[in-house]
């Protein structure tokens, strides 16, 4: 039975929370926040993470991107191919989720480890707010744009006014779930899994009977072209799993005994699975429809009747998808330093996404912007991930959650001056590396010298890694962690 006494929240948060208080129920909001999860309070199994990473990666935008692919120019089998290899960096994200029973916290507190106190709260606010807020705001562009459609079936007109609606309560169906927390996530994910599970195999048995099997473009590449299609489709698809450096938010309530192999493989495999099932959905698709416009060039193959459930399907996913991100999104948002309840910074999160939405599909093509943008993310998001993939092997995934959630110029993880130098170097490092390969919106000096490779993510990822093994090796953190039991 979890002890009575109090577990102090850290400063940041300004509130306290008893464990009785904050036992993780399904129909009780969530009252941790970034501090640590006594063990008393740790439960469940890894298999658990499988209809979580599901739910979210069974999506309409997996079916853009794996036409996409086609589009560019790839043959059928190449393109399933590039998405089978861009899905195995589900892997790393499984690999950082081993670090929350280990720790008893989020990444948001984990990356303390390797930034700082103070660093930290900088990479937080950029990498970790910042992102999931414009991510919060394209995917509920992308939901919304789906939901007209399924009111103007009912014979409503998609005015202003219905367009606000539609938003405001995709947006409050979602940050309901976040709201509510962990156990509702964990406990609710499995029937939406199922659901969309179902909806997508009358997808599948629809394009499957259109697509041509033996597809290949007009004119095939080959040489620099192909590979510099084949790198860059990579990218893109790798680009999903690369942006979950939050996977420790889900897996910290597991018991520090947990399997960490258990961990990897059913995080990994909950994502990887379905994102290859629906890309490549997405790419048969391309070979018998247009799928410059997805939702409309798919109802030309599906059964008439389905077309509504189809599109509350592309809703449903997206509000999956969004929880979770709106989730990490309050998360990072205390771990700033804002003394603020999980809660709070939820819905102020999704308030401004919502803000962004608005804006973005009534008044400019703001969204549009806040895209492009993060297509230049994954300078910066690739080194973040191999950063925290190095750091956890370092320290053989053994981290004190009591000692993290000092904040203080005393605590182990302040360093000099609030600020662990080896991160900072090591991600200068390794985003300067990756700025010089990348080739999207602008094209960098290697890749011009390379007739337009992008090797941005293995070389940002690579040297972002090295950089950081070679600083810490002598680390006293890093000892202390690997002389524990």
């Amino acid at each position: 039975m979890a002890s009575t006494i109090p577990d102090p929240i850290p400063r940041s948060q300004g509130v306290e929370v008893t464990p009785s208080a904050a036992a993780d129920r399904p129909g009780r909001i969530e009252a941790h926040g970034i501090d640590h999860i006594p063990d008393g309070e740790r439960h469940g199994h890894p298999r658990e993470l499988f209809s979580v990473w599901a739910a979210a990666n069974v999506n309409y935008l997996s079916l853009v991107i794996g036409g996409a692919l086609v589009l560019m120019g790839l043959t059928l089998w190449q393109a399933v191919a590039v998405i089978v290899v861009g899905n195995l960096f589900w892997l790393l994200t499984g690999l950082l989720a081993t670090s929350g029973p280990a720790a008893g916290a989020p990444s948001e507190v984990i990356t303390r480890a390797v930034y700082g106190v103070l660093g930290n709260r900088v990479n937080n606010a950029v990498g970790g707010w910042l992102v999931s807020v414009c991510y919060f705001a394209l995917n509920l562009a992308a939901a919304a744009t789906a939901a007209f459609a399924l009111v103007e079936k009912t014979g409503i007109t998609a005015n202003t006014p219905v367009k606000v609606a539609v938003i405001v309560v995709i947006a409050a169906l979602t940050l309901a779930i976040s709201v509510y927390g962990h156990a509702l996530i964990i406990k609710l994910y499995v029937p939406i899994t199922l659901a969309l599970v179902a909806a997508f195999a009358v997808v599948a048995f629809a394009v499957l009977r259109h697509a041509d099997f033996s597809y290949a473009p007009a004119e095939p590449l080959g040489g620099t072209s192909l590979w510099a299609l084949l790198i860059a489709g990579t990218t893109m698809i790798a680009s999903g799993p690369l942006s979950y450096t939050t996977s420790a938010d889900f897996s910290r309530y597991l018991p520090r005994t947990a399997s960490k192999k258990a961990i990897v493989g059913w995080t990994a495999l909950g994502a990887f699975l379905p994102s290859v099932v629906v890309c490549s959905l997405g790419a048969f698709a391309a070979t018998a429809v247009d799928m410059g416009d997805p939702q409309n060039a798919l109802q030309t193959i599906l059964p008439g009747w389905f077309t509504p459930v189809f599109l509350l399907a592309l809703v449903l996913g997206t509000i999956s998808i969004n929880a979770l991100t709106a989730y990490s999104a309050g998360l990072a948002l205390q771990a700033v330093g804002l003394r603020i309840r999980r809660t709070v910074s939820v819905l102020f999160d999704g308030a401004v996404a919502v803000a962004l939405t608005l804006y973005g599909l009534l008044v400019s093509d703001f969204l549009d912007t806040v895209s492009n943008a993060l297509q230049l993310i994954v300078v910066l998001s690739g080194p973040l991930m191999a950063v925290y993939a190095t750091d956890i092997v370092l320290r053989r995934c053994r981290y004190d959650g009591p000692a993290l959630s000092d904040e203080t110029p005393r605590g182990p993880f302040w360093y000099t001056g609030g600020v662990n130098l080896a991160g900072a170097i090591a991600l200068t490092a390794g985003t300067t590396s990756a700025a010089l390969c990348v080739d999207t919106l602008y094209t960098g000096p290697v890749a011009a010298a390379l007739g337009g490779l992008d090797l941005s993510l293995p070389v940002g990822m690579t040297v972002a890694a090295a950089v950081y093994a070679l600083l810490m090796r002598n680390d006293s953190t890093v000892r202390a962690a690997r002389a524990r039991a």
